[in-house]
């Protein structure tokens, strides 16, 4: 006599590794593109706090009068609010002919007889006041301060940073909204594909009296449990390739934030759970509706 092994079949099972495997791997994707955004934005923060103004000052000026003038600036809702950037650096006319006579090896001052550099004041601008229209009323508003002999900014230089960055941040949004919906795809079809061994099941537990609450329960809180389990992983193996391309790559620690990878993993968890819950919510009521005929 042949035995046979017949396994059991419980309510709410379905196949683990290819699920978890499957909804990891959208996620890992989902998370990749989430950390390229991650360090686009910190990249474009550091160019946005690197646009400065030159300020030059009258010739010949006493420091009372910079210190003045640089209250006066430092006042201005237009200055670069950030405690790790110093937002107006002063540069006296000593300091900028010894910068000049280092790079150059040249001494301008023997035949000269004279220094006709001027103080500067370099000023860090807010990101939000960083148009051309803005940086010339700006540098409107600085000239007519006293003791100001004349403002200036590359304009060309600040215009194609506007211009590149509004391009950038154009086609990263679009493109992580067309990801999103194609992660949300994938993970879809992954968990209708995994309930369709259970039609049978559900629908043999619909035929002895159980509820379509009573039905989904099991597998919504399977469906949850593999999705919470998916964003871990997700976040697992990013925090190991964002380790390993720290080594790699120079700097490239300096553009990451403990806290927005923190919020970046825990986006990854909440779709996760959310994407799993409501496809399995939708694949096991589609199954509570279906014929008999059109389950086979």
């Amino acid at each position: 006599m042949q035995e046979r092994n017949i396994r059991k079949r419980n309510l709410g099972s379905y196949p683990f590794f290819s699920v978890v495997f499957s909804v990891t791997l959208s996620l890992l994707v989902m998370g990749l593109f989430g950390l390229l955004l991650l360090l686009t934005n910190a990249l474009t923060t550091f160019i946005q706090e690197s646009v400065e103004i030159q300020v030059y000052l009258d010739k010949p000026i006493r420091s009372s009068e910079v210190s003045r003038i640089q209250r006066t600036i430092g006042s201005k809702s237009y200055i670069l609010n950030n405690t790790d950037i110093q937002s107006i650096v002063h540069i006296s006319e000593d300091e900028a002919a010894r910068q000049f006579i280092s790079d150059t090896g040249e001494d301008f001052t023997q035949f000269l007889g004279d220094n006709p550099l001027r103080d500067l004041l370099i000023v860090k601008v807010n990101p939000a006041y960083q148009s051309l229209d803005s940086l010339n009323v700006i540098k409107s508003e600085i000239e007519s301060i006293g003791g100001v002999y004349e403002v200036s900014f590359v304009e060309s230089l600040i215009e194609s940073i506007n211009k590149n960055l509004a391009k950038i941040g154009v086609f990263l949004i679009g493109f992580s909204v067309i990801l999103l919906l194609v992660v949300v795809v994938l993970i879809n079809n992954t968990i209708k594909l995994a309930l369709f061994s259970q039609r049978f099941l559900i629908r043999s537990m619909q035929l002895v009296g159980a509820t379509g609450s009573f039905i989904r329960r099991p597998f919504l809180r399977r469906a949850t449990l593999y999705g919470f389990g998916s964003g871990l992983l997700a976040s697992a193996f990013l925090y190991g390739i964002l380790s390993y391309a720290n080594r790699q790559i120079e700097d490239l620690a300096s553009l990451q934030s403990i806290d927005r990878l923190l919020i970046l993993f825990g986006i990854l968890i909440i779709v996760g759970m959310t994407v799993t819950y409501s496809s399995t919510y939708f694949a096991v009521k589609r199954y509570l509706k279906t014929s008999l005929d059109e389950l086979y």
